[in-house]
């Protein structure tokens, strides 16, 4: 006689653990955290534009580059909003203010960026309505010129100075709370306030926004920012009072 030792669908799921809600939260946020970093080639698609944009205004080369830039700040935009929300459940319990704080930032930051892509939606427009009509050429190149500034200055207050608050925001949250190692935090203490400094000479003209030196003041928040969220990834958050806390309570609501 044979036995059938085929195990029921219903236990065989039983016998497979659930994820903690405080482990699908760190995955969640660590995925966003590296999708953040989507918008780098930019620097390239962008290039043709900001060397001559009053020849792209008037019809010269391809719109799909830009469009792709684009596409990939708003991609951007909205997963940091959502790195906020997602972690905001945690991080209210280690300091509301802090918590609304940051995800406050992150909404002004996305605004401001969406504010600025629209001044190269808005090239997009021009060139294709107007440009090559008789007469428009050198009206149409000085309002490139204007929205390829409205662009910069606005990415260096959205991209530029408002990761300085997100970044010190949530150093304080990771820090205080102890769920991942303190060398991230520390790293965000120093790349804030390096990056605020970068953000001001850039603003009184010390150097160009786009430059060696504003990108080696960007890299250690760079660094955090990727770190941490590769972190979240492959590791999640550390097992503490807080995190037992959180799944406890998560699965007392969910019974």
């Amino acid at each position: 006689m044979t036995t059938d030792t085929t195990i029921p669908p219903a236990s065989a799921a039983l016998q497979r653990p659930r994820m903690r809600p405080s482990r699908r939260i760190s995955l969640a946020v660590g995925i966003l955290y590296v999708i953040t970093f989507v918008s780098i080639p930019t620097l390239a698609l962008y290039a043709p534009i900001k060397n001559d944009v009053g020849a792209f205004i008037l019809g010269a080369g391809t719109i799909t580059a830009l469009q792709w830039g684009v596409l990939s700040e708003v991609v951007v935009g909205l997963a940091g909003i959502a790195t906020a929300i997602v972690l905001y459940p945690l991080t209210r319990r280690i300091s509301q203010t802090a918590a609304l704080g940051l995800v406050a930032a992150r909404l002004l930051e996305t605004c401001l960026t969406f504010v600025s892509v629209v001044s190269l939606l808005t090239m997009t427009t021009l060139r294709h309505d107007l440009g090559g009509a008789a007469g428009t050429n050198a009206a149409l190149t000085t309002t490139g010129h204007s929205l390829l500034a409205n662009y910069n200055w606005t990415f260096l207050l959205s991209q530029s100075l408002m990761p300085v608050a997100c970044d010190l925001l949530l150093g304080y949250l990771l820090y205080r709370s102890a769920i991942v190692p303190r060398i991230f935090p520390i790293v965000a203490f120093i790349g804030a306030p390096l990056l605020l400094a970068s953000d001001i000479a850039v603003f009184f003209g010390a150097y160009p926004q786009v430059s060696a030196l504003s990108a080696v003041a960007a890299l250690p928040v760079a660094v955090f920012e990727l770190s941490l969220g590769l972190w979240l990834i492959i590791r999640g958050f550390r097992t503490t009072p807080l995190t037992a806390a959180f799944d406890e309570d998560a699965r007392t609501a969910a019974a």
